[in-house]
């Protein structure tokens, strides 16, 4: 009679064990990861009373798997374009918890009398929050339409990227034994250097690739194909020294810019869940309950020093970031539970074999703590924010509010800052590609000597006719020629400029006579230099041109995904505490039929409809008489007290908060210098007529008034901040100080 392996005896009990387990916290209605832990401890090694799991080294590779699949879930939903739209108040907050949250774990390790080693790997996994455990939260609580979410997801995703580094980071620590700057400091570029790289040959290459085969992609076809460039980009991270986890976070957010990215998602999710159920239940399974009970202090120190730092570090990089005293404190008690990356993490150590054995079962206990306690504190927020107001003298929350008004203010960027960063970021990405084509062409073309022997020098020829277009780019490709011509107008500045293009120049130069210099010897390489620089100035509008395909085709893929649904999206139209929110309106709403004059938002919600989508239909900036039906979705402007009593009145409709952004409409603020709206009400001084637009706030003496009513009068020195066509608010940028926010 055949015997079952060990591997499918232990993934069956596994499953069994985390499936009635799950059910169970299903019904108590507490997070699932939870459960799986729960179960994992169960079938462990540590409890006696249930079968356990024969071969732990089979679930170790499940659990890597795991690892893997989650890392690429996660990088499905982060994208390398979201990272540069996700604002600086979401870095700065995201950053300064990840950073003061690792220094505090680090001395509380020091203070335990732990090792160094042990210290730092604590204080990296006490700065990662759940973002799992904190999204769930939020949806349970209903708390996705609130304006603070979207801070929260902003510093989420920020604190993956830092997850991503220390990763790398604490995997050098580990393998050099030492704490050496310099080591570390070439791991960064190290790392930097083939995260460029990854995304611009990915951006390049995988949306094209799909797109040309999109019509051949059943599901079974793009979940084959979605899983093997994951596992793909796992080896290729793994041959440059990097972990598994980080070769499937970057090829997810690669994926992510693609048009295919919602759909993949989807198809993922099973097998996400099921080898993250398994990782989970593998981290369950190295609960010690003796070792817990030894430790017993630490845990509770250590829990007590995550959920009060976690709060005060993320509330205050939120302030530092501009963003007001309620809304930090909200992002602040959302931050608290510690989850997947810290079990990668700690992981990480265990299988490097750097961190003690206590460590782990130390932070799975602490993190199952304040996952248990994180929706407690998210519904006590509103209390902690009334007893702070309480606590705080006058002149601190004056001071506050005054600071979030000034943060709020779009800081223009001069000209010159301007010219400065995008000729950086040119010389980087085109030195780095260049760069990369030169290792490679190494890696194929060893010694000069042999090239000529063996046709190499075909091979080296074709290299060099690849990096032409991009050190011609590197030398003279001109950006914001505009900008350019107007500080060359500037004496001052003009030097500088030349002085920025002849550093561009002088540093292509060096680049092409470094990669001939490897190859030929000096009298050839001089002669090859030659005649390349000769080839550019005869044929520089065919380098160019090249040039421009390469360009063109990374920009297309870029911009695949938003371009696509263009139509369904919308920037944040809205001044201060206000912010847009989708509402879907119900069939059987009592709503329905009626015109927004009928309605009377504004007069009895204090809300404005920007848009009204009706299937593919967008009605930007409805009139008065505009009719609701069923199923429109309206974007809604208003604080969250306003959209909730409206959505209250609507009987309790789902709404969701978007990032919408509209090329045809921006939000300005215009200050009333002169008196042609002065002395006036809004609907007599004709602003809707003259900008297809609303006012949505209003600045006057202090005060601040969000969606006015129409016979709000205006006075000179009033900020008035309205919601309107671009084209037609040129026509008040030329008498008005207008400002882009």
């Amino acid at each position: 009679m055949e015997i079952l392996p060990p591997l499918i005896n232990d993934l069956g009990l596994i499953l069994i064990t985390a499936a009635v387990s799950v059910v169970l916290f299903k019904i108590l209605k507490q997070p699932l990861v939870l459960g799986y832990i729960i179960a994992g401890y169960l079938a462990g090694p540590y409890f006696n009373y249930l079968p356990t799991v024969k071969d732990a080294h089979s679930i170790e590779v499940w659990a890597e798997i795991g690892v893997i699949f989650l890392l690429f879930s996660l990088g499905l939903e982060f994208s390398f374009k979201k990272l540069m739209e996700v604002g600086g108040s979401a870095f700065i907050t995201g950053v300064f918890q990840a950073v003061f949250m690792l220094i505090a774990g680090y001395f509380t390790g020091l203070l335990l009398d732990w090792t160094t080693i042990d210290s730092i790997f604590l204080g990296a996994m006490l700065s990662m929050s759940s973002t799992t455990i904190i999204i769930k939260s939020l949806e349970e609580l209903n708390l996705k339409g609130k304006k603070f979410v979207s801070l929260v997801f902003g510093a989420l995703i920020i604190e993956d990227i830092v997850a991503i580094l220390l990763m790398v980071l604490l995997t050098t620590i580990a393998v050099s034994k030492q704490f050496s700057g310099m080591e570390l400091f070439l791991s960064f570029l190290k790392l930097s250097f083939f995260l460029i790289i990854w995304f611009l040959v990915g951006i390049f290459v995988i949306p094209s690739m799909l797109k040309k085969v999109k019509k051949h992609l059943n599901d079974e076809m793009l979940l084959i194909v979605s899983l093997g460039l994951c596992l793909l980009m796992v080896v290729l991270g793994a041959k440059a020294g990097f972990s598994s986890a980080l070769g499937a976070f970057v090829m997810g957010s690669i994926i992510a810019g693609t048009i295919f990215s919602e759909r993949i998602e989807k198809l993922i999710e099973p097998v996400k869940n099921l080898f993250g159920a398994i990782f989970f239940v593998s981290v369950g399974m190295m609960i010690n309950p003796s070792t817990l009970v030894e430790y017993f202090f630490p845990v509770v120190l250590i829990t007590v020093i995550a959920i009060i730092g976690k709060v005060i570090f993320t509330t205050t990089g939120a302030l530092i970031a501009g963003q007001p005293l309620n809304q930090s404190v909200q992002t602040g008690m959302s931050h608290t539970p510690i989850g997947e990356f810290s079990f990668i993490i700690a992981t990480l150590g265990m299988s490097l074999g750097v961190i003690s054995d206590f460590l782990y079962p130390i932070i799975v206990a602490v993190s199952t703590i304040t996952i248990f306690l994180t929706p407690y504190l998210m519904k006590e927020t509103e209390k902690m924010v009334t007893l702070i107001e309480r606590i705080l003298p006058g002149k601190v929350k004056t001071f506050l509010e005054n600071y979030s008004s000034n943060m709020l203010e779009v800081k223009s960027k001069s000209a010159w800052q301007i010219c400065v960063r995008n000729n950086v970021i040119h010389v980087v990405l085109m030195s780095v590609v260049i760069i990369a084509i030169n290792l490679i062409s190494f890696s194929f073309l060893k010694q000069a000597d042999e090239l000529i022997k063996h046709g190499g020098l075909l091979l080296t020829v074709a290299t060099l006719l690849l990096l032409l277009p991009f050190i011609w780019s590197l030398a003279f490709h001109r950006i914001n020629t505009g900008i350019i011509e107007e500080l060359r107008k500037d004496r001052k500045l003009r030097t500088q400029v030349t002085l920025i293009f002849i550093f561009r120049l002088g540093l292509a130069l060096l680049l092409l006579g470094m990669y001939l210099n490897t190859f030929f010897s000096f009298k050839y390489a001089v002669l090859a230099f030659t005649i390349v620089i000769l080839i550019s100035l005869i044929f520089p509008r065919k380098i160019q041109k090249r040039y421009r395909k390469f360009e063109n085709r990374f920009i297309e893929n870029y911009n695949s995904r938003e371009n696509t649904h263009a139509k369904e999206r919308k920037s944040y139209l809205t001044p201060w505490d206000g912010h847009m929110t989708k509402v879907i309106v119900p069939q059987e709403s009592s709503i329905t039929g009626m015109s927004l004059d009928e309605l009377s938002l504004r007069e009895k919600f204090g809300i404005n409809v920007a848009v009204i989508k009706r299937g593919d239909i967008s009605i930007y900036i409805p009139t008065r008489s505009q009719v609701i039906f069923p199923n429109d979705i309206l974007f809604i402007i208003g604080s969250d007290e306003q959209i909730e009593g409206f959505v209250k009145f609507m009987n309790d409709s789902m709404i969701e908060t978007v990032n919408f952004e509209s090329p045809k409409y921006v939000l300005k603020n215009i200050e009333l210098v002169k008196e042609d709206f002065c002395h006036k009400s809004i609907k007599e001084s004709k602003i809707r007529e003259l900008t297809s637009g609303l006012i949505v706030g209003i600045e006057h003496d202090g005060e601040r008034i969000l969606n006015p009513q129409s016979d709000v009068m205006l006075e000179k020195g009033d900020i008035v901040w309205i919601v309107g066509e671009k084209e037609r608010m040129k026509v008040l940028e030329i008498d008005y100080k207008a400002k882009s926010s």
